[in-house]
């Protein structure tokens, strides 16, 4: 018996290794679509994704693979992936438990509300984007120590794929190759060392990225845990960096990061159950805002980006964008009056002037009135238990403020900027606020990410999410609503155009491949129409009829995976 035993020891271990060869960081294929029956993630980067399934086969939980994923991406997806910025996991485990883990990035303790102020009190947003002074204190490695709780596997198995990568490298696509080139100045403007990501010669497709430095660091995340990132070695070169660049991330600022577990926000529509993320995220409540105007108004018969699909939609949108700039922040600094935003009654009285056929208008349409009482990356994992995990991570904007650790070889956030800088005056997404999400010593920003999970009879249905700033919660509410409500494919559901709104600038954003009769439909109706490039990345994950159909988005490098 014994012996048996140890063969079939002998034989998972065989497997293991031959899944991890099966690997290949100079050689990768792009899948967008898995349709498989025990397991499956799908993410930003195709090697990403392939790790996450890697750590299913196994034996690893959602968890585990999400865990793997996310750090594998801060290797392989640079622009948004990270250990350097933050973000929030939402999941939904296997005996009914529900998790929402938020490790947003936190202003450092020298912070102060006018920081970014002249002396004349004129808003310097160059400063709250680009450089050091931009950067908060990152909360990655907390929110990925945070969740082990939750996993199977030992960490060192699941931060090692992340290690080999950087440490041996791999062959960059011709999205990220572009990429490095556009931003070659920023990268030489904004940093006093050398950076992986600078050469002397464009990159191409096919050149590979070894990023030693960055190898290192994870190494000492491996061996110390968390230790290894907020303390020591990291710590010193982290703060070190903030000393050349004018920055205000301390020791100590550092050492008392923390990742908060919260409770999910939680609803339902049309029959299915809604998980998703809470405060500092304003995506959560947006989410059950929008979809609780539109609840009781059949969008069903109105059919997919009919003019009056799509008016319905938007009205819904501006309403909740016009809450959010008035109420929301991080609730354990400011009141924020969460129940009454989503009261049933009151998402119905903010519908009352919608006019059938008619543009609203945002200056007109405000924020509700009552008495108190676009740089993300996304990640779906589902396991054979049923286990469902949706992440979203940030460095805010595109490789965030461009300022990689010198000797650590990881970008830093720029996510200061989500703050509100000034009262009245856009961020880079164009998203206001007032003093509710003010800038102050250990606060968090105001986040637009929805990582969101929907149950049908309880269990897992829908695993979805996306980057792309204040567009993330309009995605992620036309995505569910295009399944639930048109009865469409998982593949059409994420892929077919995206249009947004958000209150201010009071347009209608749409995709280049739009349907034109709309469009002229919905300017004869009085709204002004934005014609832009890609909106989001969505990532979804579908549970269908015993099937896992998998989807990564055709606006990236998004790839699926599965067995």
């Amino acid at each position: 018996m014994k012996s048996k035993l140890f063969f079939i020891a002998v034989l998972a271990c065989l497997i293991a290794s031959q899944s991890t060869a099966q690997i290949n960081p100079n050689k990768y294929r792009l899948q967008k679509k898995v349709v498989v029956t025990r397991g499956a993630v799908v993410s930003a980067h195709p090697l990403a994704s392939k790790v996450g399934v890697q750590i299913l086969k196994q034996g690893g939980n959602a968890v585990d693979a999400a865990i793997a994923t996310q750090l594998a991406l801060a290797v392989v997806y640079p622009g948004a992936g990270n250990i350097g910025g933050g973000g929030f996991l939402v999941g939904h485990l296997s005996k009914g438990k529900n998790i929402a883990i938020d490790f947003r990035e936190m202003a450092p303790s020298k912070a102060n509300r006018d920081m970014y102020l002249d002396s004349t009190g004129n808003a310097q947003m160059n400063l709250s984007q680009d450089g050091h002074l931009a950067a908060a204190v990152p909360g990655t490695v907390a929110g990925i120590f945070a969740s082990m709780k939750y996993a199977r596997l030992p960490f060192k198995k699941l931060i090692q794929p992340a290690i080999d990568l950087a440490e041996h490298g791999f062959a960059i696509s011709k999205s990220q190759a572009d990429d490095f080139n556009e931003f070659h100045n920023e990268f030489k403007a904004m940093n006093t060392s050398p950076v992986a990501f600078v050469k002397f010669v464009p990159w191409k497709e096919g050149d590979m990225l070894v990023q030693l430095n960055l190898a290192a660091t994870v190494k000492r995340i491996r061996d110390l845990g968390a230790k290894g990132f907020y303390e020591g070695e990291t710590a010193r070169l982290i703060v070190e960096e903030m000393q050349k660049g004018k920055g205000i991330i301390s020791y100590e600022d550092l050492k008392n990061y923390k990742a908060k577990e919260r409770t999910v926000t939680r609803f339902t529509y049309h029959g299915y159950e809604i998980i998703s993320m809470p405060l500092p995220s304003s995506g959560g409540i947006l989410l059950q805002q929008m979809l609780g105007m539109i609840a009781d108004k059949n969008i069903t018969a109105l059919k997919f980006q009919t003019p009056a699909s799509v008016q319905l939609m938007t009205e819904a949108e501006r309403r909740a964008f016009a809450d959010r700039a008035e109420f929301l922040g991080d609730a354990d600094f400011v009141k924020v009056p969460v129940k009454t935003l989503v009261n049933k009654k009151y998402l119905k009285e903010r519908m009352n002037d919608y006019v059938d056929g008619k543009a609203g208008s945002s200056r007109a349409t405000g924020a509700g009135s009552f008495k108190e009482s676009e740089e993300t990356t996304h990640l779906n994992v589902i396991d054979a238990a049923g286990n469902a995990v949706s992440v979203t991570t940030t460095l805010n904007g595109h490789f965030g403020s461009r300022t990689v650790v010198g000797g650590a070889g990881f970008l830093l956030n720029n996510e200061m900027d989500d703050f509100s800088v000034k009262p009245g005056v856009p961020n880079m997404y164009g998203a206001l606020g007032n003093e509710k999400n003010a800038i102050a010593p250990g606060k968090r920003m105001l986040s637009s990410m929805t990582p969101t999970i929907v149950l049908k009879n309880g269990k897992p249905y829908l695993v979805l999410g996306t980057p792309g700033g204040t567009t993330i919660p309009t995605s992620v509410f036309q995505t569910i609503v295009n399944i639930i409500d048109f009865n469409m494919s998982a593949e059409d559901a994420v892929n077919k155009p995206k249009f947004h709104h958000q209150w201010l600038p009071d347009v209608i954003d749409m995709e280049d491949d739009f349907d034109a009769t709309s469009i002229a439909a919905l300017k004869a109706m009085g709204y002004t129409i934005n014609k832009r490039g890609s909106i989001g990345r969505t990532e979804l994950i579908q549970i269908k009829k015993g099937k896992i159909i998998a989807v990564g988005d055709k606006r990236g490098d998004d790839a699926a995976e599965g067995y």
